[in-house]
């Protein structure tokens, strides 16, 4: 199912402009907000209204360029950051298993040998009351 087109009405430097897009109607007002922004942070640099129309135009693109260049290398950082993040989560899961039937491991084992240490005391007694007997004998 295809979106519909979005027209929406945005104010951008003092200027009204028909923004359309497949976005919401919210994220071109995002977009126009992001935008006057950057303007008013040039308008505010010492020396950006002496310059000319396409000198202050390319100031603006350069801006822009510089946030989503930052923005793009935080995005890849924080990738890189999750996938480490995961692939220590991953070992450290197989550790805790590996641990975890270590331990159920070990304590069949300590079953085992309670129940055999309770038969060797048995058979002790048995044997003591054995022992007895032949003494009396």
């Amino acid at each position: 199912m295809a979106s519909s087109k979005n027209f929406t009405e945005v104010l951008i430097g003092g200027k009204v402009f028909t923004l359309s897009g497949f976005e919401s109607e919210e994220y071109l007002q995002k977009v126009s907000t992001y935008l006057n922004h950057k303007i008013d942070e040039c308008t505010n640099t010492e020396g950006y209204k002496k310059q000319s129309a396409e000198t202050r135009s390319i100031l603006l693109a350069l801006n822009i360029a510089d946030d989503y260049f930052k923005a793009k290398r935080l995005a890849t950082t924080s990738e890189a950051d999750i996938e480490a993040k995961d692939k220590e989560m991953y070992d450290l899961k197989h550790e805790l298993i590996s641990v975890q039937l270590r331990c159920e491991n070990a304590e069949k084992e300590v079953d085992r040998l309670k129940e055999e240490n309770t038969e060797l005391q048995k058979r002790v007694v048995k044997l003591e009351t054995e022992l007895e007997n032949r003494k009396k004998a």
